[in-house]
This record gives C-alpha cells, sequence and structure tokens, in this order.
C-alpha cells in the first residue's frame, strides 16, 4: 500500500492539525519528531512540540506556557449571533481545572481532590467488576456485538454516573451531553454541529444545576454533593458555572477517554495474539498491560497551551500570545525513550513512564480512577474471554477525526 501523501510532500504543504494528518497520526508525529520535533504550522501559526522531554518540560511550566486557552478556543461561540442566543439560555462558561493555571487553579483542584479520595476510588473494585460482568453476560450471549457501544463505553459512563449520583434512566443523555462535548472539542465541527452541541449543552447545564440545588439541601454519598460542599480553609464555595464546568470535564474525561483506552487495549490484543496469550498465562501482567495500553492509545492525543511571553523552544522562537499544542500522543511513541515505540509489549519495562494522563499540576484527577476501571475491566475480560475476532479484518478502523481526543468509534467483534 502506498504511504499517505501527507507523509511524502514537505512538511510546510500540509497542517498537522488536518484530517489527512489526524488519519495518521502515529507515522505523522514520528515524521515531525524526526524532521521538527518544534514545528511551526505556516499555515495557521500554531506550534507543534512532539518530543517526549520538550512535552513534559511544557507541560510542568505553566508561567511560560498558560493552560488558559478557553477563550482561544471559543472564536465561533463568540462571532455567532445564534450560537451565542443559545448559550445566553443556560449558564456563563468559566474557566476552571483545564484552563486555569495556578493559584486560580489549586483552588478549583483542591476542591475537587476531595471528590476522588483514595478511600473513594479503592471501594469501588466490587461495583466496577459487577458492572464489567454483567456486560460481558450480555455480550456471550450474542454471535456478535459492537464492543465499543456494549462494552467500552458502557462501563466508566455507568461508573461515573453512579459516582456523580444520577440516575442511569438518563444513560442516554449522559451519552448524548459528553459526545457534544467532545464535538465542541473536536476543532472539525461544522456550524450545524456547533449549533446542536451548544443545545445540549445548555441542556446538560439545567440538568445538573437541579442536581446541584438538590444536593446543597440533601447531601448523599456521591461526587455531587462532595462539590457542593467541599471546603478548603480560607477558600469561597464554588458557585454553580463553577460547578458545571468542573462536572462537565468529570463527565467527559471520566468516559471517553476510558472508553478510548479500554477498546484500543482490546483492539492490541486482537493484533498481537502472542501478548494475549502471555495475559492469559499471567494476569499479574495487567497492572503494566494498562500502562502499556495507555501509552499507545493515549486518548488524550493533543493539548494546548498559551505562551505568555516572548521565548523559544530549542532554539526556535516563540512569541508571546502564540499557541503551542503539546503532543502527548507523539512523546508517548518517542523512539529516544521507547525502543520499538509501535509496538505492543505487555512486559515493556518502562511502560509506567508513558504521559497518558497529561504531566504537572494539570495531571488528570481522575488518572486513579481510570487505571482502576482498566484494571478490573482487562481482568474481568482476560478471565471470562477465550477469544477476541474481529468480524471483518479488511473493514477499515474508524477513528472520528479530533485535534485532542483519540479513540474508536466502534469495534464489530465476535467473543466466546
Amino acid at each position: 500500500m502506498a504511504e499517505p501523501e501527507i507523509l511524502t510532500k514537505p512538511l510546510a504543504a500540509s497542517s498537522p492539525i488536518s484530517p489527512e494528518a489526524l488519519a495518521c497520526p502515529h507515522q505523522y508525529n514520528e515524521r515531525l519528531r524526526n524532521e521538527a520535533p518544534v514545528y511551526q504550522c505556516p499555515h495557521s501559526g500554531i506550534f507543534f512540540v512532539s518530543d517526549y522531554d520538550t512535552v513534559r518540560e511544557i507541560a510542568i511550566d505553566h508561567e511560560t506556557f498558560s493552560n488558559k486557552f478557553g477563550q482561544a478556543m471559543r472564536p465561533m461561540q463568540e462571532i455567532d449571533p445564534e450560537i451565542a442566543a443559545i448559550q445566553a439560555q443556560g449558564y456563563k462558561s468559566v474557566d476552571t481545572m483545564l484552563t486555569e493555571d495556578p493559584p486560580v487553579h489549586r483552588r478549583y483542584r483542591g476542591l475537587v481532590n476531595q471528590a476522588f479520595t483514595a478511600r473513594r476510588v479503592s471501594t469501588l473494585e466490587p461495583d466496577i467488576s459487577r458492572i464489567c460482568n454483567e456486560l460481558i453476560d450480555k455480550m456471550l450471549a450474542k454471535e456478535e456485538v459492537d464492543f465499543v457501544l456494549e462494552f467500552a463505553e458502557p462501563v466508566p459512563l455507568i461508573v461515573i454516573a453512579e459516582q456523580l449520583g444520577v440516575s442511569l434512566d438518563d444513560y442516554e443523555l449522559f451519552k448524548t451531553w459528553s459526545d457534544a462535548f467532545v464535538a465542541q472539542l473536536s476543532g472539525m465541527a461544522d456550524r450545524t454541529q456547533q449549533l446542536e452541541s451548544a443545545r445540549l449543552i445548555v441542556q446538560f447545564q439545567k440538568y445538573f444545576a437541579g442536581r446541584l440545588e438538590d444536593r446543597k439541601a440533601h447531601p448523599q454519598d456521591d461526587i455531587i454533593s462532595d462539590i457542593v460542599h467541599a471546603e478548603i480553609e480560607d477558600e469561597l464555595p464554588l458557585d454553580t458555572p463553577e460547578m458545571l464546568s468542573i462536572l462537565q470535564q468529570l463527565l467527559v474525561a471520566g468516559n471517553e477517554t476510558t472508553t478510548s483506552s479500554i477498546a484500543e487495549g482490546v483492539l492490541l490484543m486482537i493484533q498481537h495474539p502472542q501478548q494475549f496469550a502471555k495475559l492469559k498465562a499471567n494476569p499479574d501482567l495487567v497492572d503494566n498491560l494498562v500502562e502499556e495500553v495507555l501509552r499507545l492509545a493515549t486518548p488524550t492525543a493533543n493539548m494546548w497551551r498559551v505562551a505568555t511571553k516572548d521565548t523559544e523552544i530549542q532554539g526556535v522562537p516563540i512569541p508571546a500570545g502564540s499557541m503551542v499544542m503539546i503532543k502527548f500522543s507523539s512523546a508517548n511513541r518517542d523512539q529516544g525513550v521507547y525502543p520499538e515505540p509501535h509496538a505492543f509489549d505487555v512486559e515493556r519495562k518502562n511502560a509506567k513512564t508513558q504521559i497518558a494522563f497529561g504531566y504537572g499540576v494539570h495531571m488528570c484527577v481522575g488518572a486513579n480512577l481510570a487505571r482502576k476501571e482498566m484494571n478490573i475491566a482487562f481482568r474481568c475480560l482476560l478471565e471470562r474471554i477465550e477469544q477476541f475476532e474481529l468480524i471483518d479484518e479488511n473493514a477499515a478502523l474508524n477513528y472520528p477525526p479530533n485535534v485532542l481526543l483519540r479513540g474508536l468509534s466502534s469495534l464489530p467483534l465476535r467473543v466466546r
């Protein structure tokens, strides 16, 4: 098969966030690392950073590379009156965990950390195991399944819904809202999709604003109650727009990225039967499997930063105000850090050095929960499934184009 044209024509002839580049991200990222690990796209002016050490360096330097990119990502909403009119029916968008810097970021992170204590996560194993086994029962009763739709997606979505303390009767709504947030983040949504996403996000806000009011009066043992009543000395309680912003991030981060990682893990096991056999023979390898899957999947493939002052990276001048994209998925396949970086090796010695959850103060607040879900999901699957088989080995695998996130939309399988 011929190489995609984007891998052979000059870098300046294309954009790293074009659909063509997103269609072959690992090969394109390798080209960036080899030819221009710090690369300014001539079409957009954006700087792309792709090697492991420099990505980590930028991720921890919030004073030079700010996370306050929220406004820069909302140009259509600012200039489109119809989108603005829809948003006016809901709550004002505010910057909280993802799009704030210390010291303000520490306030949000400190309050939300109380909802993700080690105690809470450690108590979830029976519930996660129950959810996984119930879904496996349903899969085994069928001849063919869509693994994404029938396992990878519901596991983390049910877990986060139960932890938020909302009814599973609204499961379809949670997925619809999560998809709306992902479409908004994608950088690929057309105006019709942006309008629909805006409507759905207002619907999400009104639903959860009601749940927040209820928990103020009637606290329960759930994350919504923890957020409503969280207190840190000398810190003001969160207001409703702040709480909604955090819940929005928890809903997306709590299911989309874990869904993508679980699905990618099963696909890797199918594609590498010798590694699957090792896991079947030695379930103790699952802890390292989780890290290796995260390294290869890196569902949050890229993230934005904004240069706060004139600076330079590897000799490349970066003016103040420049948009910088740090490429976690590229860093996780840096051949200088990971020998045979594209190989799936469940015994890889340094798999735990992967940075799929980010790095520094903005490392994912739900990382421990995601690891727990993946660990239990893979253990249940390895214990109960003797064989995964693609229904059509020649069918193209679909990864919807998204500037920040990457994950399979479906995975049709036979399981036994």
